[in-house]
């Protein structure tokens, strides 16, 4: 009886969803990554049938009618088998019934209402992620480091105008999976990096990003400059290897492509005292002078709060992270964009001394939750459009947190991996003739 009501049910309420199918249904089959096999393709579409307005007391009602009707048939066959001889053996009594329920006589018919679909329930409010230094990505662990650069900015403050492409674009090299991606692969990506922007930011030397990045280069005429970076986070150990890869690959390939190295990012903001900082700093600039390096300009990137005028005094240029999607309150992208303008021309006026102050991060992520800032393409591909024509404007130079999305930092955040104008694959998310503003 169980198990004949529920497939009863469940053959009612099946109907009534196909019935009710929506113009464009969805084949399970095809869902579950099955095609061209021997497999039923069901057609439904989920949410058609409200169940709380269902009648079910006609459903059972008519059920129990049927069970009636079968059970008066066993009867009338169990009556007919006793009173005439059969030669042959019968089956048994059980047969015809379950014949019966295989195949059952007509049922009255049963009407299921289907309720208009509901609209569906906007998803919870995820907790705002902490303020993870969104502009920070760490390097791989994977792979030993291996040459880090970074540009010899020379005060161009040029900005970006309306010729389609951003100053610069901060480049993680990267595999999905955290591992380090062959020359190749690099030559690949910086080709179409390259019709974004001329200048690209390195974070570290590992993987042999910086060596790979001048190889590709060079071998390729891309047109672009690096901004290298030297690591620190991780202690005097990792600097020294990242500094050796550095010069290595500084002197393989000269300086020509090298616009700068910075020292660090944001490590103040991770509980780095200043005076190691500052240590590291001069540390690297007495190698590059000692090796015959010394054209190449040194200097560390921080968050702008936390960047300090003793920072800035050992700094050949004042480099600053600075992020509107953090702020405690959001009205317009337009609004955001000139928040980042002024916080950079409070740094330029009261920390720099006179030195040039670029925008080392400044992005907008397209997917996640950093508080009452919406996170989405269309915000994204707004703030790049608007803090292009912003920093032109001021005379702000600036890299663009990041060519591509970081699906590589395992774990983290949505936020934090949605940063890029190219997907992980390296498409681009949007059609960059929309940068061609200002």
């Amino acid at each position: 009886m169980r198990a004949s009501l529920t497939s009863f049910v469940a053959a009612a309420l099946t109907s009534s969803m196909i019935a009710s199918a929506a113009p464009v249904p969805q084949k399970i089959g095809e869902a579950m990554g099955v095609a061209n096999n021997n497999l039923i393709q069901i057609e439904f579409n989920p949410a058609t049938v409200d169940w709380n307005q269902v009648n079910w007391s006609s459903v059972f009602a008519a059920e129990e009618q049927k069970q009636q009707q079968q059970k008066q048939q066993r009867q009338t066959v169990a009556a007919q088998t006793s009173s005439t001889p059969v030669a042959a053996a019968s089956p048994s009594p059980e047969a015809p019934a379950q014949i019966q329920e295989e195949a059952p006589a007509p049922q009255p018919a049963i009407t299921i209402q289907a309720a208009t679909t509901p609209a569906p329930e906007a998803a919870p409010s995820p907790e705002p992620e902490p303020v993870v230094s969104t502009s920070e990505p760490a390097p791989a662990t994977s792979a030993a480091p291996e040459s880090a650069p970074e540009q010899n900015t020379g005060n161009s403050n040029s900005g970006s105008s309306g010729n389609g492409q951003l100053w610069g674009l901060n480049y993680s090299p990267y595999n999905t999976d955290g591992s380090c991606p062959d020359v190749n692969t690099v030559a690949g990506q910086l080709a179409k990096v390259a019709s974004v922007t001329k200048n690209i930011r390195l974070y570290s030397t590992d993987c042999s990003q910086f060596e790979n990045a001048l190889q590709a280069i060079t071998s390729n005429n891309l047109g672009l400059s690096i901004h290298a970076g030297i690591w620190i986070s991780d202690g005097q150990s990792r600097m020294q290897s990242d500094l050796d890869q550095f010069v290595s690959a500084a002197k393989k390939f000269g300086t020509g492509l090298i616009k700068g190295v910075s020292v660090g990012n944001e490590d103040i903001s991770k509980g780095m005292s200043e005076s190691t900082l500052i240590g590291y700093i001069n540390q690297v600039r007495s190698r590059l002078q000692a090796e015959g390096l010394g054209n190449i300009p040194v200097y560390t990137t921080e968050q702008d709060a936390h960047f300090t005028s003793g920072m800035a005094a050992v700094s050949d240029l004042v480099q600053i992270n600075v992020y509107s999607i953090f702020d405690s309150s959001y009205s317009n992208i337009d609004s955001s964009v000139q928040s980042v303008i002024q916080r950079a021309n409070n740094i330029k006026n009261n920390v720099a001394g006179g030195k040039q102050v670029r925008f080392g991060e400044t992005g907008w992520s397209s997917s996640g939750n950093t508080g009452p800032s919406p996170l989405t393409l269309a915000n994204e591909i707004a703030y790049a459009q608007k803090i292009k024509c912003a920093a032109a404007s001021a005379g702000f130079d600036y890299f663009y947190f990041e060519a591509k999305n970081a699906n590589w930092k395992q774990g983290a955040v949505a936020s934090e991996q949605n940063f890029g104008i190219f997907d992980a694959g390296f498409t681009p998310k949007f059609d960059f003739n929309l940068l061609n503003v200002c």
